[in-house]
């Protein structure tokens, strides 16, 4: 088991519950983010407060971008790196930011990386890099329609580039659609939810038929760190990390009203840029980590 490792973007949905799993489990954890004010930082404060009361939690704002990063990286084994810009539809307002904090970043973490000559980098893609139907196994044509998708999987390349060239030991997990307690508040269903609770409408682009693949964050976390737990079989390995259920967006609307006894208000506007399906393919995770398909939680509004 490992004893040190850094954990990038933990004071985020995932990062934060991950860098909570791995303290939990006696490893010290260097926690690194920048708060760039994607959503308020008061949340990602708030994500953090369990952690700060762990004395094997390190945080460090810091700046991939800028700052320095070969000292944060000393006596780690791993590096988790799930910073990175999210979300589809901002990204096509402001690409500098994304290439920056998606690409540039990364390139800076792999070098810092491979100069202290860490033992494993996990680095958090998603499922975007697949283009508008995310239905497909780990060796299907990448072909991402929007600028974050392509940033994202600009920064796969970059991994691939340091594992060809230096051999930086390289994993690759793609995140599909996850959910649970913490939730950014741009997300669809944080929204949903908070419009449902305050009365407020919800506006949904498209028939509501687009589907997902959703992933509770537990579970994503699981896998996560089954990458590190299994490394000898998880180098050089990219991977799907999705949940089992299959639901439409009208589904979920459906399910939430049943929950919360209140009836949506919704606003219907044409499709955007967006991806319409994911279905994900976990079968190569599954065998190479033993890994069974377990039913996921009912969401509590």
């Amino acid at each position: 088991m490992m004893k040190r490792c850094m954990v990038t973007g933990a004071a985020g949905f995932v990062g934060s519950h991950l860098s909570e799993a791995l303290t939990a489990r006696g490893v010290e954890v260097v926690g690194v983010d920048t708060f760039i004010p994607y959503y308020p930082r008061e949340i990602k404060e708030n994500n953090l407060a369990t952690l700060r009361t762990r004395s094997n939690f390190h945080f460090y704002e810091v700046d991939l971008r800028t700052g320095e990063l070969a000292p944060l990286l000393n006596g780690c084994e791993v590096v988790f790196h799930l910073a990175a810009m999210p979300g589809l539809m901002k990204s096509w307002s402001n690409f500098s930011l994304y290439n920056t904090c998606n690409c540039d970043a990364t390139l800076r973490l792999l070098e810092a990386a491979r100069a202290v000559g860490l033992g494993q980098f996990i680095h958090v893609s998603t499922s975007s890099v697949y283009g508008k139907e995310a239905t497909q196994g780990e060796d299907a044509k990448l072909q991402p329609f929007s600028p974050y998708g392509i940033t994202k999987l600009a920064a796969e390349n970059l991994c691939r580039a340091f594992e060809s060239n230096f051999g930086l030991p390289i994993t690759i997990l793609r995140y599909f659609s996850v959910y649970g307690p913490r939730q950014r508040p741009d997300m669809a269903y944080n929204i949903l939810i908070r419009t449902l609770l305050t009365g407020g409408t919800f506006t949904m682009f498209g028939d509501g038929e687009q589907t997902r693949s959703n992933t509770f964050v537990s579970d994503c976390v699981k896998a996560t760190m089954l990458a590190a737990d299994k490394r000898d079989v998880a180098l050089g390995q990219v991977f799907n990390v999705g949940g089992g259920e299959i639901v439409s967006l009208n589904e979920v609307i459906h399910r939430l009203e049943e929950l919360t006894g209140k009836k949506a208000n919704i606003e219907r506007k044409p499709p955007g840029p967006a991806i319409k399906n994911t279905r994900r393919q976990i079968s190569k995770m599954q065998s190479a980590f033993w890994v069974m398909p377990r039913p996921h939680p009912t969401p509590k509004a």
